[in-house]
């Protein structure tokens, strides 16, 4: 790379951990060490997305547009290829966000109905699509905040229409009835952007220089083998609180 770039080793040393910070790299030592191009994960996407909207007029009303739009296609684009292991993922992540059988912090259960759509993502081939709904839903999980004063019977209801609206989408699911699924995701995301709202969501906006976020486990598809890998839990899915790490750097006012 020297020889290729004509530069000194000081500066291909700084440009590779420039690469590392960024997650494109990893570097290893030794005499075979060096540079490895690796995938880049969400987490380094989400951190990128989050810095760029930080200095856009995001709302509420915006990030769930675009999951009304999306939301339903990955879910009938899933129904073909859902396999047990995914059923029951499913069914163990809405049993974990029902206020009625869980004993889980409400909060907790907020952050694990979006797990449900993760499992659904899962399952769904088209690669793009499943990565922009698992990136909104890691903007959900990480950004979206609720009114301090906002009544916990609030969270209870909001938790029992999904659970419900997310069993529906299990039982058509199972019945491979592909149609009946895009119906539901498309009436459950109205009534989520409804209770979101009555709930006095907000982004919260958060510039995070060079920092990894922690992510909450859940289902993801194995590169090599395209088959689900059922992340492993306790009690919930979202055990871990996904919170971003790093510097994080007020917003400047304009005058």
């Amino acid at each position: 790379m020297q020889a290729q770039f004509e530069v000194s080793k000081g500066t291909i040393r700084e440009d590779l951990k420039s690469l590392e910070v960024q997650g494109l790299v990893t570097i290893s030592t030794g005499p075979s060490g060096g540079g490895t191009i690796v995938e880049v994960p969400l987490d380094r996407t989400l951190q990128f997305m989050q810095n760029y909207l930080f200095f856009k007029e995001v709302t509420i009303d915006d990030i769930y547009a675009v999951r009304l739009m999306l939301e339903p296609e990955l879910a009938a684009g899933a129904v073909p290829y859902l396999t047990e292991e995914h059923f029951a993922a499913l069914e163990h992540s809405i049993s974990c966000c029902d206020p009625s059988s869980s004993e889980e912090d409400l909060i907790m259960q907020r952050r694990e109905d979006v797990n449900f759509h993760d499992i659904l993502a899962a399952a769904n081939p088209n690669p793009f699509l499943r990565f922009t709904c698992e990136l909104v839903n890691e903007m959900i999980r990480q950004l979206i905040v609720f009114g301090n004063r906002t009544p916990k019977a609030e969270h209870r209801r909001f938790g029992e229409e999904n659970a419900n609206y997310h069993r529906d989408i299990v039982q058509a699911a199972r019945a491979r009835d592909a149609e009946r699924v895009r119906e539901l995701m498309v009436t459950h995301m109205q009534s989520a952007t409804r209770a979101v709202k009555r709930m006095k969501g907000r982004i919260q906006g958060r510039l995070i220089l060079d920092a990894d976020s922690l992510r909450s486990p859940r289902v993801a598809m194995s590169v090599s083998t395209s088959k689900p890998v059922v992340a492993k839990s306790t009690k919930a899915a979202s055990k871990v609180i996904p919170k971003a790490t790093g510097t994080t750097v007020k917003r400047k006012k304009s005058a």
